[in-house]
This record gives structure tokens, sequence and C-alpha cells, in this order.
């Protein structure tokens, strides 16, 4: 039997840190696979979305399958009997990311993100801050110890991007491959390159690398 009563959930939370872009891409490239999507977005994020962005809230909202108010606590998603994937927070601030490592459930998206750690579910935050210092560094190493991936929106640039789009969208299709979800906009290591010439030929040396070793 399959673990879902319909389709396959999944909780996609925006938090205030910049790239609200990540959220909006995700939802939208979420509504041409079989999940269905369930939205809460923060006080911060709805700031940041005026400011980064000619999207209205409503519009943002309108590309997920439910959305919540992040003051309702008492959602389905704050309930672990919802039975969901997991859940993606992109971008996540680092305010969020301190309050979902700390079990603070002062509003739904921390409460969400609670639920699925203690589910066993997958949680991914997509951290959006730099320069971090050591309590960054130690949160995001709390969080992976209780199974959430971190996974900040580095660019790949192998893929050679064109455009701002290109990148967003690889990073967004390497998030959803967490969820064993392909949207089609990650360019695979080699997929449609030749071998390497040094694939069988051994260690290659440039000079004097040989003697540093």
């Amino acid at each position: 039997m399959s673990n879902y009563e319909h389709k396959p959930r999944l909780v996609v939370g925006i938090s205030g840190a910049s790239g609200v872009v990540y959220g909006v891409r995700l939802l939208e490239l979420l509504r041409d696979t079989p999940v269905e999507t369930h939205l809460v977005v923060s006080k911060a994020a709805r700031m940041t979305l005026a400011y980064e962005t000619d999207l209205s809230f409503a519009a943002v909202q309108a590309l997920a399958d439910v959305c919540y108010p992040n003051n309702d606590v008492g959602a389905a998603i704050a309930s672990g009997s919802l039975r969901t994937m997991g859940m993606i927070v992109a971008p996540c601030s680092v305010k969020s990311m301190s309050e979902i490592a700390s079990g603070t459930t002062g509003s739904l998206l921390a409460r969400a993100a609670d639920v699925v750690l203690k589910e066993r579910r997958k949680l991914v935050l997509m951290v959006r801050e730099t320069p971090l210092h050591r309590n960054h560094l130690r949160t995001m190493t709390e969080l992976s110890e209780l199974g959430a991936v971190i996974a900040p929106p580095v660019p790949a640039f192998y893929a050679k991007p064109k455009t701002l789009d290109e990148l967003v969208d690889h990073t967004v299709g390497r998030v959803l491959d967490q969820f064993d979800i392909d949207v089609g906009t990650v360019h695979r290591w080699r997929d449609s390159q030749p071998p390497s010439p040094f694939a069988d030929s051994g260690p290659q040396w440039l000079d004097g690398d040989r003697n540093a070793l």
C-alpha cells in the first residue's frame, strides 16, 4: 500500500533570506509533477518578495496546492499525522535555521520543519547567508546530525549557464534530486560529454607536482 492517501505531498517553506526566487521557482517546477505542494511563507519573506521581484504574494500562493498562514500553528503540516515526503525551506534564513535547530516552534514554518525531523522525513534547508561565523556553522552541524540536509544555493558553473534563470533552475533541480524528483533542469556531469582524455591513463602530473607530494 502506498504511503500516501493520494498524491505525494511536499512542504515548501519560504523564509526572509535573500533569494526568494528559489522558493518561487521551486513551486513553478513542481506544478508539472504529481507532487502536491503545501506552502508556508514567513512575514519577512513577503517583504523580500516585494524587494526582489515584481510578483505579488497572491501570485506566489497561487503556485501552491495548499497555503497556510505562518501563525497557524494548528495547521495540517504542524502534525506528523499528515503524511508528506518532507520539506524544503527555500531560501532559509539563519534566523529560521536557528529556530529549527533549537526546536523553537513559534511559527508554522519552524513547527513544520520540526515535525519533519521528528518523523524522520527529509528536511532540506537552502541556507542563504555569507560569510558564516562559528555559531552558524555549529548550527548547521547540529541540524545535519538531526538528519537535515544543508543545501546552500551554490551555483554550478560546469553547466556553463548563460542566464540567471539557468543558474536558479539547476540549483533548484539539485535540491529536488534529494526527493528523487527530476524536473529536467539539471545538467548532469558528463551526461552529454565525451570521456575525459585522462580517464584510463592514470594520474596526470603537472611539472613539479609529483615531487611536491
